[in-house]
Parts: C-alpha cells; structure tokens; sequence
C-alpha cells in the first residue's frame, strides 16, 4: 500500500513535463480532428485532418494560434498551386520540379515561417491525386477542421504554463556560476597549473551553452504567458524573467573573463608559486564566495511570484551585495601591495577588481528598479503604438463608409 502514493507521486511530477503534456494534448487534438473530418469530408480516409490537428497542437497558446495560422495558410497556397498547375500540366518528372520550384518560392514571398515545405507538399500530394478538383477542396476543408480543432483544444483547455521550469533553469545557471567562482577562489593560495586554469576557463565557457538552454526555455515560459486566460499580469512576469536572464548572462561572461584572468596569471608564475600571497588570496576567496552568493540571490529574486517572498530575497540580495562591497575594498588595498611585489600583473590584478566590479553593479537593486522601468515604458509605448494604428484603419474605414453614399 505504501508504494501507491509514491506511484501516484510520480505520475503527478509528468504532469509538469513538456514533452509528456504535448504528446497527450497532440494525440488527443488529432484524434478529435479526424472523428470530425470523416463526419464532414468525403473522403474515406480524411487523414490531412489529424496530421494538420497534430502539428498545430503546440506547447503554449501563443504558439498554437501562431503555427495554425501559418500552416492553414501554407496548405491552401499549395493547393491553389496545385489546381492551377493541373488545369496545364498533369504530373510528370517535371512538372513535379516545376511545381515544387513554385511552391517553395510562393512560401518565402508569403512567409509562412517554418511551414515554407508544408506549400510544396500540399501541392505534390494534391497534384497525385484522382479527381483533383474534389481531392484539392477536401484537403482544404480537411485543414481547416485540423487546425481548428488545434486551436479550440487549447483554447479551451489553456496548457499549463511553463514559468515554473524557467524559473528553476535559471536558479541552476546561478548556482552553477556559484560553483565556479568557489572553485576558483578555492586555489587562489596553491600553486596552480596552467593546464588547471585552463579547465576552469573551459567550464566557464560551458556555461554559455547553458545561457543557451535556459534562453530556451524562458522563450517557451513566455509563450505561454502570452495570450493565456489563467495569467493577469503576464507582461509583468515575461519582463521581470527576461531582465533577469539579461542581467545572469552578463555575469556569466564576466566570470569567463576572470577565469580567462586567472588563466593569464597562471602563466606567468613561477613553477611553485601560489596566484596570490595567503592574506590576499583569504579575502579574494571570501569576496567571491560572497559574489557567487549574491548571484543565487538574485536569481531567486528575480523568480519569485509572491510579493511577501520577494521583500523577503530582495532583503537577502542587498545584505549579500553589501557585504561583498564591504569585502571590495580591503581586496583593492591587498591587490595593491601584491602590484608592488609583482609589478607585470598589475593589468591583471585590476582587471580581476574590475570584473567583480562589474558584476556587484549588475546585481544593484536600483539598477534592475531603472531596468525593469525601462523594459515597461517601451511595451507600453509599443502598445500604444499598436492602438495608435488600430484607432486609424478604424478612421479610414469610417471615412470610406461616409464617402460612398456621396459618389
């Protein structure tokens, strides 16, 4: 008995996954598809319906309505090509070159986006068949009971919204740019091989691929936010995140650079000889510890929907950052005496000052307060913009209206 709550446990935790929520919602939207098609199309075997329903089905709302709209207009286009060529042509080897060189062509000048090849195949496949006129109409008719049923499903039955996974991506990528900074900080007293350093610099490059997957699935987050009747402050959200990641993916390529630093340094020690004196190397590592702190900080500021839980991670964020800038300036005092000792690194002992520099800025609450401001006076300029034009097509078609009782 007591393994079925844990079964019903890990049942629940799919419900969370993307790829599992699309395959059901695909298959069910495909199969609802075709029940309609054979009930309203002639054809026996009405199978453009389900396969339309099934690329139309996508994540997130915004997506679905996006990507319906586009392949509903790719396969008609083809079709239209393939009535027309029909009427001249019949299908040899090539006029089959000549209607997919046509198709392709039609789907850029038309841009249907990633449906460019859907003109072409809707051409080919209505082109092969029997009694084309009456062929052609059913697989337009067909397409649109697909594509409806596309959008009704996740009209009706909204999908989930994917801010929960961004939210954790983005905490890992923070934690793991954490980790770096503490394993960098922690062989600042040894000596350290160059081959050693450049391992770090590698995994610091590393983490651009993960920037990459988590841009991803903040994309998707956004999506789903967009156009979803479950979320009330959906712009709100997709800025807060977006901003975040901007502010995460600047640190990143700071922390490649001190890395890179720290790989130069290496390089010019001395076989034996530490990166740094023992006092200078203790208040660097606290410092970045203290900075790798501060990032996970932010990253969990920056996802928390809660007002009271972000008062509580905004208040953790600014002690973290004040503590570091307190630790900033006895590190400058330190970096300043070992320049004397070794007067080739000064360049690098500043650089190294001025990348936590840069990221203890990025991280300041004021500046992500103007950030946030900004990003929310551009959308509603945008939005404006877009009521702007609205409100004149709705004047002109006034004006026309009124015109034509006077000609």
């Amino acid at each position: 008995m007591p393994r079925i709550p844990a079964r019903v446990a890990s049942l629940a935790r799919y419900r969370h996954d993307p790829v599992v929520m699309w395959t059901l919602r695909a298959t069910a939207a495909a199969v609802i598809a075709y029940a309609v098609a054979l009930q309203l199309s002639s054809s026996s075997a009405p199978l453009t319906a389900p396969l339309t329903a099934l690329l139309v089905v996508q994540v997130t709302l915004y997506s679905t309505l996006t990507t319906g709209v586009e392949r509903v207009i790719a396969v008609v286009a083809g079709v239209l090509i393939a009535v027309g060529f029909s009427i001249v042509v019949g299908l040899s080897w090539w006029s089959l070159g000549l209607i997919i060189l046509a198709s392709l062509t039609v789907g850029e000048m038309i841009r249907v986006g990633d449906f460019v090849n859907e003109v072409a195949i809707s051409a080919m496949l209505v082109l092969g068949v029997t009694q084309l006129a009456s062929q052609a109409w059913d697989r337009v008719l067909e397409t649109l009971i697909g594509a409806g049923v596309g959008l009704l499903f996740n009209v009706l039955l909204a999908p989930p919204v994917w801010v929960d996974p961004a939210a954790e991506s983005i905490v890992g990528l923070a934690r793991r740019t954490r980790n770096l900074l503490l394993s960098i900080g922690e062989e600042l007293d040894n000596p350290v091989p160059v081959h050693q350093a450049a391992d770090r610099l590698h995994e610091a490059r590393r983490l651009d691929q993960a920037v990459t997957d988590v841009d991803a699935a903040l994309r998707q987050a956004e999506d789903s936010l967009r156009l979803n009747p479950r979320i009330s402050e959906g712009l709100l959200a997709r800025i807060v995140l977006r901003t975040g990641l901007d502010t995460l993916e600047i640190c990143v390529v700071v922390v490649r650079v001190l890395a890179r630093s720290m790989t130069d340094l290496a390089k010019r020690r001395e076989q034996g000889e530490p990166l740094f004196p023992a006092d200078t190397a203790q208040a660097l590592q606290e410092l970045l510890a203290d900075v790798g702190a501060a990032l996970v900080s932010y990253a969990v500021l920056v996802t928390t929907p809660v007002s009271e839980n972000a008062e509580v991670a905004e208040d953790r964020l600014a002690a973290e950052l004040s503590a570091a800038w307190d630790r900033r300036e006895p590190v400058a005092q330190l970096l300043l005496r070992a320049v004397q000792q070794h007067p080739y690194a000064w360049q690098l002992y500043g650089s190294l000052l001025a990348e936590i520099d840069r990221m203890l800025d990025e991280m300041d609450l004021e500046h992500r307060s103007q950030r946030l401001m900004e990003e929310l006076d551009r959308a509603a300029a945008a939005r404006h913009a877009r009521k702007e034009r609205l409100a004149g097509l709705k004047r002109f078609a006034r004006m026309e209206r009124l015109r034509r009782p006077a000609g």
